[in-house]
């Protein structure tokens, strides 16, 4: 009779071990730079809601920037009221959580639930003393951010 050898089966061991290792090590470098990807993300999202509340406002008070065209009210709290002297105003005010843009006639104004939703804001703090115009907005994520504008309308020239 012949005997068979004994084989061993070492070398495929060896090698599906070696393929574990590295399956292992790819997965963790994935999971590692999607954690990573998350955390940018966010990051950029909370920045990207800060800056584009604040710049919109400043925007918005640019395009209305002529003399007598920028008011601070009390409508729902505080209001940032463009082209005051217009009969057609713009409100801009801080609601139930959400900055909201009112644009109507200025004798039939509705209530400051009626405005147009723009984007999530906590608080809109505003003041208007000697031509500059202090905005302090209080984002949904908590993060205050405040903006100084000074009107050129107040001094007298046209923008």
């Amino acid at each position: 009779m012949r005997r068979k050898p004994i084989q061993h089966h070492i070398d495929a061991l060896a090698a599906l071990l070696l393929f574990g290792v590295f399956a292992a090590c790819v997965l963790a470098v994935l999971l590692t730079g999607a954690q990573a990807y998350r955390r940018l993300t966010l990051r950029d999202q909370a920045a990207y809601d800060r800056r584009t509340c604040v710049q919109y406002l400043a925007t918005r008070v640019r395009q209305a920037d002529h003399a007598q065209g920028i008011a601070v009210e009390d409508f729902g709290g505080g209001s940032l009221v463009l082209n005051a002297d217009s009969p057609y105003p713009t409100w801009i005010y801080c609601q139930d959580g959400w900055l909201m843009e009112l644009f109507c006639l200025a004798e039939d104004r509705p209530g400051p639930e009626d405005g147009q939703r723009l984007m999530e804001a906590q608080k809109l703090e505003l003041s208007l003393e000697d031509g500059l115009l202090t905005i302090d907005v209080t984002t949904a994520g908590g993060a205050q951010e405040t903006v100084m504008l000074s009107l050129r309308g107040e001094e007298g020239v046209d923008a």
